[in-house]
Formats: C-alpha cells, sequence, structure tokens
C-alpha cells in the first residue's frame, strides 16, 4: 500500500505538493471515485487513475522500448554529448530511467530504458547469459571460417577471452547476424577486427526474448507491453520477486 501522492509523483509529471492541489481540486479520480486526501493509500495492483480524466499509468516501474539511433550516448547524463534520455519527454527523464546494458555511440538498435534496478541486474548478469543479437556489416567477405572461430570461442591478440559465439553469414557476402552471450567491451568489433573484417556498420536486434519493433523508427520508443515485462522476468527472474507489472 503507498500513498497517492508518491505513486502518482512517480511518473515525473508532478511533484507532491502539486498532487495534493490536484487532488483539493477534484481533478483527480481512484478506481472511478474522486480521489479525497493525497495521502490515501492504495495497493498499486489492478489500480485506475485518472487525472482531468485521462488515465495515468500507477505502476512501480517503467519499462520502454528504445530504437536507439546512431551518434548518441547509452548514458544518463553527458556534458559534452548528447544521450538516450535525451530522447524521452521531460517527465520520463525525472523518473529514473536507465539503460540496461550499454550500445556503442555508433551502434543503433534495441535498447531498454527502465528504473527496475533487479531486473536489469538479471539480464546484464554474466551468470544469466541472456543472448543478443546483432545485424552486423564488415569491410571484407564473412566466411565459414569466420564462423567456425566465433563458435569455438575466441582469444584476441589484445587478450581479450571470449565464450562461443554465432555467427551467421547472410545473402551479401559482407553481412551477419552474431549472437552473443555476453557484452564485453566493443566484443563484437573487437572479434571481427581481430578477424581482419573491421566493422563498419551495427545494430543490436533482440535481448534474450525482447525484439526491436519494426515499426519504430530511429530515436523512437514506446512502452513495453505486460507480455513483454512478463517474459523478460521469466527469462532469468529472481526467485520471489512480486511487484505488479
Amino acid at each position: 500500500m503507498e500513498r497517492l501522492d508518491k505513486i502518482l509523483s512517480g511518473t515525473g509529471r508532478w511533484s507532491r505538493r502539486e498532487v495534493k492541489e490536484l487532488v483539493r481540486a477534484g481533478r483527480v479520480t481512484v478506481n472511478g471515485s474522486k480521489a479525497r486526501s493525497a495521502e490515501e493509500k492504495y495497493d498499486r495492483e489492478g489500480l485506475v487513475l485518472e487525472v482531468d480524466g485521462l488515465p495515468v499509468s500507477g505502476e512501480k516501474y517503467t519499462y520502454l522500448m528504445l530504437h536507439k539511433p546512431g551518434g548518441v550516448v547509452s548514458a544518463t547524463e553527458d556534458p559534452r554529448q548528447k544521450t538516450v534520455l535525451d530522447l524521452l519527454p521531460p517527465h520520463l527523464k525525472r523518473i529514473g530511467l536507465f539503460p540496461a546494458g550499454r550500445l556503442d555511440r555508433d551502434t543503433e538498435g534495441l535498447l531498454l530504458l527502465t528504473n527496475d534496478g533487479a531486473l536489469a541486474h538479471d539480464l546484464l548478469s554474466p551468470r544469466k547469459h541472456v543472448d543478443k543479437t546483432y545485424f552486423v556489416r564488415v569491410d571484407g567477405v564473412l566466411n565459414q571460417e569466420d564462423c567456425a572461430a566465433f563458435a569455438a570461442g575466441m582469444k584476441l591478440e589484445d587478450g581479450l577471452e571470449c565464450l562461443p559465439a554465432g555467427l551467421e553469414r547472410l545473402e551479401r557476402p559482407d553481412e551477419g547476424i552474431v549472437t552473443l552471450r555476453e557484452g564485453k567491451y566493443h566484443q563484437i568489433k573487437r572479434m571481427l577486427e581481430d578477424r581482419g573484417k573491421p566493422v563498419v556498420y551495427l545494430k543490436r536486434l533482440t535481448m534474450g526474448p525482447l525484439v526491436l519493433d519494426p515499426s519504430l523508427e530511429k530515436g523512437q520508443w514506446r512502452p513495453l507491453s505486460a507480455e513483454e515485462v512478463q517474459a523478460l522476468r521469466e527469462h532469468g527472474p529472481r526467485a520471489g520477486r512480486k511487484e505488479t507489472l
């Protein structure tokens, strides 16, 4: 059970003081009835909130799928460069979202933004081995020897040891699909550089059960569906977690 002012201020749209003013003005309804006090407590599960007749999410955590464009850094703030949070509206920038895993500045594709630290930890933990797939284009021609090297696991000249990974060649000889079970710094670029085929374009397509929505243009985002959130939790949940969607 949580206070109404805490639930509504947690959306980033209003301060607690502003919530109290909204309630006093009769602009907030809870489960179809006008809220009587901002201090009243409610269970988030099944809670139906409206402000000025418009629905407001009472969910504890937020989960967003972003189609990250190139030229944007996977960080919450940066004094010199545009970050992925700069692609969001102001109220979503105020609720503690962060990227669950990073993509290089010039890498595009699927990025999960959330304020659910426990779920992010589950997805990123090396022990979980959450598969991630990437479309890659190289300067060169991918061949069967490259696929075999990826499958066997590679120890690079710079000392990086990589777990076995997948490399599937596509119709164009310079394009392929890479599947990783880990996410070390610049790993795909370093692996292919070691093979003498530097990466010229990289895009993440999937993260565990989460698949980049093809309808999202670069720089666009959308909330995850309840089914997508549940699939992520079932992919690597911590025992006993019972947060509402």
